[in-house]
């Protein structure tokens, strides 16, 4: 009886794995110009694994060229002083001052995941979406 399951369960786990690669490659962005309609919406500021504020993008363009972007004071020296807008890059997306230049940039990992090398040696994660409660938010 068992050995007449055993082609049963190898061909659902086999379908299971066929059906799951669709989606994983739908994440593989790396690399992918971001569209500005892609990107509108909460993105989560993280570093060391610690959630540090909420940017969010705008799909509208600002009178510097670039796109919004709303950054919170709360966000202190992990994103840099007068970053007021964005703009998608051959690799991902930069924060962009009034003047329209380039402050930080940001490389494209996966459709919900960007990253700044910094030279401290801690990368500084974007994460699609909010966070849950902030620290010293309780």
């Amino acid at each position: 009886m068992k050995r007449a399951l055993l082609p049963i369960v190898a061909s659902a786990a086999i379908g299971a794995l066929f059906a799951a690669l669709p989606a994983c490659a739908a994440d593989n962005e790396a690399g992918v110009p971001l569209s500005p309609r892609d990107a509108a919406g909460a993105w989560t500021v993280e570093s060391q694994g610690t959630a540090i504020c909420t940017l969010r993008l705008s799909a509208a363009r600002s009178a510097h060229g670039s796109f919004r972007l709303q950054a919170p004071s709360g966000c202190g020296d992990a994103i840099p002083a007068g970053a007021v807008g964005w703009t998608p890059t051959h690799d991902g997306m930069a924060l962009t001052g009034a003047d329209g230049a380039v402050l930080i940039s940001f490389n494209r990992w996966s459709n919900s995941l960007f990253v700044s090398h910094r030279s401290s040696g801690s990368d500084l994660q974007l994460k699609r979406g909010g966070p849950g409660p902030l620290p010293g938010t309780d």
